[in-house]
């Protein structure tokens, strides 16, 4: 396994779920820098590579991770495809439409895997006891999703790119592809399609381009879903952002409180069920998080155990979607008019 594009510090926990599954962490190219140097004291074993050709042409590799700046990926992924490797791509893989046509062709012609890492499922231990949960009826049939994914901005901290429309895609493309594929796990939704979108910036006038609030709602299947993301998480709370999704079922629900626990435990993957019967929380400390496994099997056995390349692409175009049909909530800052498309 190989890396290239150490620009957020998702890379830490994208290179954490193979390398504890035994995958080999060989090399890494730093793209624009970001990230290099902690991440080369990480994984001092792995060499620095001077170009990214050192990696994609070096037939002992077989997986590519990337956490690249987040219009960049596409790009990436698409070479390494190329070159007759994997990808795993930190969300949001692609960040316009055209760049998800292209990136489903190449998948298509090379067969080789094209996954994105949505860590608030695959790396949050509530959320994949809730898979279990689940699948094994606990709830009934999943009838909506209520998925909030608020983050503190910590501006002083962040490159210019975070600010720059071109290149992160706007909030609805990145921070809210989580809750889509969420909703698509989760109800099974195969032919959804977004009913609303809106975005705002609220309160950063000085970085016109950036949205700092963003909500969409999703139906199909019969089911439905709502998402609320924002960079609006005060400096109090203990965690950067009191994520949260709340499943709706026939027979009862679940609650996850992703990262912080208000009424005072302690951590974060906190599952609160109810049913029929009575009110619990459940403690998953001890959940295994497959997806770095599942996906190393995937590599080597060609198998779609880890996530669906249907699932993948189909979360990512209605991510896409919502982000370019998005209504401007008047009143707020931006380039686009009041009320006009974002």
């Amino acid at each position: 396994v190989a890396a290239i594009g150490l620009d957020h510090g998702h890379i830490f926990g994208m290179a954490h779920a193979v390398v504890s599954a035994c995958a080999e962490l060989v090399a890494y190219y730093p793209q624009e820098g970001g990230f290099a140097e902690v991440f080369g004291k990480a994984h001092p074993d792995a060499r620095a590579a001077e170009d990214p050709r050192a990696i994609l042409e070096d037939d002992g590799i077989q997986l590519v991770l990337c956490a690249a700046v987040n219009a960049d990926r596409a790009g990436i992924g698409i070479r390494v495809m190329q070159h007759g490797k994997d990808f795993m791509s930190d969300k949001p893989g692609v960040t316009d439409h055209s760049q998800l046509e292209e990136v489903r062709r190449v998948q298509r012609e090379t067969d080789r895997i094209y996954s994105i890492c949505f860590s608030e499922r695959f790396e949050n231990a509530a959320t994949v006891r809730t898979s279990q949960l689940v699948a094994e009826g606990a709830i009934g049939r999943v009838v909506q999703t209520v998925g909030l994914g608020p983050h503190r901005i910590n501006a002083p901290s962040r490159p210019p790119w975070y600010f720059e429309r071109a290149r992160y895609g706007g909030i609805l493309c990145d921070i809210a592809s989580h809750q889509v594929d969420q909703f698509l796990h989760f109800t099974g939704a195969k032919n959804p399609r977004v009913v609303a979108s809106r975005v705002a910036n609220h309160a950063h006038p000085q970085w016109p381009e950036l949205e700092d609030f963003g909500e969409m709602l999703l139906e199909g299947d019969g089911a439905s879903g709502y998402v609320r993301v924002d960079w609006f998480t005060p400096d109090g709370l203990s965690s950067w952002g009191d994520g949260r999704l709340t499943l709706l079922g026939t027979d009862g629900f679940i609650e996850i409180r992703k990262n912080v626990d208000l009424a005072g435990r302690e951590g974060g993957s906190h599952l609160f069920l109810v049913d029929g019967s009575e009110t619990r929380h459940i403690d998953c400390s001890g959940v295994e998080l497959p997806y770095g496994r599942q996906l190393l099997d995937d590599v080597v056995q060609r198998t779609e155990t880890a996530m669906s390349q249907a699932h993948c692409f189909l979360a990512c175009e209605l991510a896409l979607t919502a982000q370019a049909e998005a209504v401007r909530i008047p009143g707020s800052h931006g380039t686009a008019e009041p009320g006009a498309r974002a």
